[in-house]
């Protein structure tokens, strides 16, 4: 049993022993890649369950679109192929020689995407089209931390067209909500959201909203944006159709996404000295048995027949549930193991509690009661939906007491430096006073809806809004 580091003092080691420990990963021999093992990826396609259901009842409808895109789609937007042309990979040879064209591996489907829409946009009966697309993608990262940025990710990547423009802004925060309602009661994460800066915006898009969360560390983190295109690739495809004044158009376009990276924001968010701690809306494991007792004795028989009925009545109510009988371990040592892997909720079954006709329950947070085997289905569902809350108000708490308020980053620079948290701010919306923050490794990561603010933070001309500042992953 390895100690983990000091999450205190040492949160880059916690955090990357902790994903390797508790099996949700392990490296690649493919550099910047990783390997995400059964534990990991069940955890996250209960992630992708949640969202891929707010996808189709939002009206969406998903597809499959090739890993492969013509290079040359990539350069019909100068901003786009600009943004991304230090991250592309590029196949130019195969099947033994040289390609006509270069194909790039998706970094991302819109050029593709908007080449078929283009095929498919004709009138504005055709109108509105709403995709969706769960894939992988390539992003040559030069610094890859796992879940974090990595070379190769999975997530889903939302694409839109609209015959106007207010119902493609109305689309983009449709999303923007879903996204946050995901944060909020699936990965009990509080964020804060709004628009990006025009240097921290999606390559050829208008306009991109974010939601940012606070790790225990003190930076930021994009949890997932949505992006207003506007006609910019409609009209880089040539995408035209006939309105309903008979007039040529282009449509107005969106997109939107979240990657595995959930996964590493839930670990930063919710962790602590023992590991993970995994909220039950997407535990892979909601709750596991331990059974104890001394095998061959008259106790082994009832302690595991009562272990099987707990185990019965909790999955027919539709509990993520495990039995751990492995008689090669120690309780000590799965204890150890269940709280590393954050399962949110332990149920421990002796010779005693069989007697008294109970079960030891313990959750993550180390609340330890005893219950009568008679409730146990509705004290276990009531503890994992209190769990879910108190994990929730912990990092809201963990947020607000984060969350600072400065005029001039000459004074709350250095502390944004040494003690990180989330820095609100005034702004002139000058991209020479957001390189200032770079002194500080820190950078806008979203404005906000409000004017407290005066004064730009760095040139004291009058701030057009507020911003929030820190440093980030």
């Amino acid at each position: 049993m390895k100690k983990l580091p000091d999450i205190k003092t040492h949160f880059p080691d916690w955090y990357n022993q902790v994903i390797y420990d508790a099996q949700l990963t392990d490296q690649s021999p493919v550099r910047g890649s990783i390997i995400i093992r059964p534990y990991g990826y069940a955890l996250w396609e209960n992630i992708k369950s949640i969202m891929d259901e707010k996808i189709k009842r939002t009206g969406h409808h998903n597809v499959a679109f090739p890993l492969l895109i013509p290079e040359s789609f990539l350069k019909r937007e100068a901003d786009h192929i600009e943004g991304f042309a230090p991250e592309l990979a590029v196949v130019t040879h195969a099947g033994g020689k040289k390609l006509e064209e270069p194909l790039v591996v998706r970094p991302t489907s819109e050029t593709i995407i908007h080449y078929m829409f283009a095929k498919w946009i004709k009138s504005w009966r055709d109108l509105p089209i709403k995709i969706n697309q769960w894939a992988n993608v390539i992003r040559w990262e030069l610094r890859p931390r796992p879940f974090l940025r990595t070379t190769e990710f999975f997530w889903q990547e939302g694409h839109t067209a609209h015959a106007t423009k207010d119902e493609a802004q109305t689309e983009v925060l449709t999303m923007l909500k879903e996204y946050i309602d995901l944060a909020h009661n699936y990965l009990a994460i509080p964020v804060v959201s709004g628009l990006k800066s025009e240097s921290e915006k999606f390559p050829g898009a208008e306009k991109t909203y974010t939601f940012e969360a606070l790790m225990q560390d003190g930076k930021a983190l994009q949890m997932g944006t949505s992006h207003f295109l506007s006609q910019n690739f409609a009209k880089a495809f040539n995408m035209q159709f006939q309105n309903e004044k008979g007039e040529l158009a282009y449509p107005w376009l969106t997109s939107w996404g979240v990657t595995t990276r959930l996964i590493g924001a839930v670990v930063m968010v919710h962790g602590d000295q023992k590991g993970l701690v995994l909220p039950p809306k997407i535990a892979p494991i909601q709750v596991v048995i331990i059974p104890i007792f001394k095998s061959g004795t008259d106790a082994q028989n009832k302690v595991l027949g009562t272990v099987s009925e707990v185990f019965e009545k909790l999955k027919v109510k539709g509990v993520r549930v495990h039995i751990d009988d492995d008689r090669h371990k120690t309780p000590g040592a799965k204890f150890y193991e269940w709280e590393l892997k954050g399962v949110p909720i332990r149920l421990e079954i002796g010779p005693k509690d069989v007697e008294k006709n109970q079960v030891m329950m313990v959750d993550r947070l180390g609340n330890k009661m005893p219950v009568s085997l008679d409730v146990i289905i509705a004290n276990v569902a009531h503890r994992l939906e209190e769990f879910q809350n108190e994990l929730f108000k912990r990092a809201q708490k963990n947020m607000q007491e984060s969350w600072h308020k400065g005029e001039k980053l000459a004074q709350f620079g250095p502390d944004l430096e040494k003690k990180g948290g989330l820095y609100q701010t005034g702004w002139c919306q000058d991209p020479n006073c957001e390189i200032e923050l770079k002194k500080y490794k820190a950078s806008t990561r979203c404005l906000l809806d409000k004017a407290e603010f005066k004064a730009c933070f760095h040139c004291g001309k009058p701030s057009k809004t507020d911003v929030i500042v820190a440093r980030a992953y």
